[in-house]
């Protein structure tokens, strides 16, 4: 499984890039479209005022989510 780190990086500390593995600055966007394509798992879409964002699915581990 590949850890997705946001970045905070938006207006507000969202998250407008990723970090996945090793690549640096996903676009939310592209992130978006490759967890709806199912090429990450544990990892699902969340639609937050009409924007779309990356979230870990729920379990009791805090080091796994995307926002640490």
């Amino acid at each position: 499984m590949t850890k997705i780190k946001g970045k905070n990086d938006g207006p507000g500390g969202r998250n407008e890039h990723y970090d996945v593995g090793a690549r640096k600055n996903v676009p939310r966007k592209q992130i978006v479209d490759e967890i709806k394509k199912g090429k990450h798992s544990d990892v699902h879409v969340v639609k937050i005022n009409g924007r779309e964002y990356a979230r870990d699915n729920p379990d009791r581990s805090k080091k796994d989510n995307v926002n640490r």
